[in-house]
């Protein structure tokens, strides 16, 4: 009996996706068409079972409304721009952009390189309707500092991070109030190397009634 249920729901949910397609299919302008698509995506989302992962939902959203962050280290030289270029018009986006929603802009978290992409290419743009592939960063993990840490964890997991900003994005999180214990869990660094940045950045002031801890060394 159980089989048989689960077979009964599978046909009406195919039924019913079967009908909703023939609707997206008719509608003529693109645009309308590809808000439809992100419509349902969204809608199947919410009932997902991976929905706490925000790869589980990928937008296409406008290109003019995702924005760049005043605060990433990661710089990619010319020749890799190029390829990574041409990548795109030749397999297309492969990767989401990962972004947070604020007000009425998307901040992109991890893959300014790749929303350049768009801009720069006409032949990328004119395949994606000006749009862009977009992840939206858990909303627990939306707060300034936690936006910080993510993009540097992207970018660190690559191994592709600029010293100077670095300083910067550490002092920023320690004006924040943020432990030199978090900053290192959270960025995946070590006692040294939070030291030497904040250093670097002229604010060891702000350590000196404090001591490392010999437990996250």
């Amino acid at each position: 009996m159980e089989q048989e249920s689960l077979f009964s729901h599978r046909m009406e949910i195919r039924d019913k996706i079967s009908e909703l397609r023939e609707m997206i299919d008719g509608i003529p302008d693109i645009d309308e068409k590809i808000d439809a698509v992100n419509c349902v995506r969204r809608e199947i989302h919410s009932v997902s079972p991976m929905k706490h992962h925000p790869v589980d939902f990928i937008e296409w959203v406008k290109s003019d409304t995702v924005e760049k962050n005043e605060y990433n280290p990661n710089s990619v030289a010319p020749p890799e721009m190029k390829l990574l270029i041409l990548s795109i018009e030749h397999d297309g986006y492969t990767m989401p952009i990962v972004t947070n929603p604020e007000k009425d802009k998307i901040m992109i978290v991890d893959g300014f390189h790749r929303r350049e992409s768009e801009r720069c290419s006409s032949k990328i743009s004119k395949s994606t309707y000006g749009r862009l592939p977009v992840s939206y960063i858990r909303k627990e993990n939306s707060s300034p500092g936690d936006r910080m840490a993510a993009t540097i964890r992207h970018n660190r997991a690559r191994g592709k991070h600029a010293i100077d900003p670095m300083t910067e994005i550490v002092a920023d999180l320690l004006r924040e109030g943020w432990a030199a214990e978090d900053i290192a869990k959270h960025l995946g660094m070590d006692a040294d190397e939070v030291l030497r940045l904040t250093q670097q950045a002229g604010i060891a002031a702000l350590f000196k009634d404090r001591q490392f801890s010999k437990a996250w060394k």
